[in-house]
């Protein structure tokens, strides 16, 4: 398949952070046939619209599908917890009901991912007959227990999830979403990845590391990052080694130990390649956003860390990781 698809989720306050995203998308994809993008809307502004609809002028690509956000909260009738960033991501839970209806697979990234080489590769995957592949995320045992999974059944980050979308329809997947959180009043451990992950678990293919490369990979060696998250089942230490060194898409997902690279201070391994694909965007000018030191206990905690021993610091961090935040979770519902 040479007709690439791919749904993004955005509000106005992440707008810049998609357009990166985008541009090294567009950047590193110029031998697909097509380039189709859905962006599911949650209130971008009319000055950044403009910016993005420039981005696939600039590189000669269909227009972008610009698709209205629905708000969980209104379909519910309830209020919904969030867990990072906004209400916006609940956007991807509907993308059956909201995408054109003859199509069959569509690529949803969040805004904050990079695209580091082309996704000819990952678009063309054998799923296995699964309705979604993503990546096997490290999460201990506790975490699956308070969204009704096993101990060792499938945890993965929906950052990029290649979906296919027929099946989504046939397993009524969207139904069963709004169900679960329904049920759970709202509050759901990690919100809509918790949502998903419950729903999807058992139909979930996993794919290479590569092709969704999270921040813990660089903030920790592979025997600390068994330490920090401690994961029932995970994936060997030369996949994780190649997702480092040869990433596909680059996820600048959040991490104590580090920061973003939107943000000022950033020593991510791969900062510099953000910023090559800002510089090449409409948002060039765009100053960094200003570090905000963490606050309260969180804040207490990050300035304790820096003053601990390293192995200490990650076997504390990792009992707080694996379950002290499970057991809060559990404790607030």
């Amino acid at each position: 398949m040479r007709d690439l698809h791919v749904v993004y989720a955005s509000d106005d306050k992440f707008s810049d952070i998609l357009g990166v995203s985008l541009t090294s998308l567009y950047e590193n994809n110029k031998e697909m046939e097509q380039v189709t993008i859905y962006i599911l809307d949650s209130g971008i502004g009319e000055e950044n619209k403009d910016k993005l609809k420039n981005l696939s002028i600039k590189y000669k690509r269909k227009n972008i599908q610009w698709i209205e956000a629905k708000n969980i909260t209104k379909v519910l009738g309830m209020d919904v917890a969030v867990d990072r960033d906004s209400l916006s991501q609940y956007a991807r839970l509907f993308v059956s009901s909201v995408l054109p209806e003859e199509l069959e697979r569509v690529l949803y990234l969040d805004c904050d991912i990079i695209v580091a080489s082309g996704l000819e590769e990952l678009w063309n995957l054998d799923m296995q007959g699964k309705t979604i592949a993503a990546l096997n995320d490290a999460f201990s045992k506790w975490y699956r227990m308070n969204i009704d999974l096993q101990p060792k059944d499938i945890m993965f980050n929906s950052g990029v999830m290649l979906i296919d979308l027929k099946k989504w329809k046939e397993q009524k997947v969207e139904d069963r979403l709004m169900e679960f959180i329904g049920r759970k009043k709202g509050k759901i451990q990690q919100g809509d990845q918790g949502a998903l992950n419950a729903v999807l678990s058992y139909d979930t293919y996993c794919f290479e590391p590569r092709f969704n490369s999270v921040t813990i990979y660089y903030d920790f060696s592979y025997e600390e990052l068994l330490v920090y998250r401690k994961p029932p089942e995970f994936y060997t230490e030369k996949e994780i080694r190649r997702a480092v060194t040869e990433p596909v898409l680059i996820h600048f997902t959040t991490s104590f130990l580090s920061r973003r690279p939107w943000i000022e201070g950033c020593q991510h391994r791969y900062v510099s390649e953000w910023m090559k694909y800002k510089e090449m965007s409409p948002w060039k000018a765009e100053k960094m956003r200003e570090y905000k030191k963490p606050s309260g206990i969180k804040g207490m905690y990050v300035r304790a860390t820096k003053r601990m021993p390293r192995k200490m610091m990650i076997e504390l961090s990792g009992l707080l990781q694996a379950y002290g935040r499970p057991i809060v979770n559990r404790l607030l519902k």
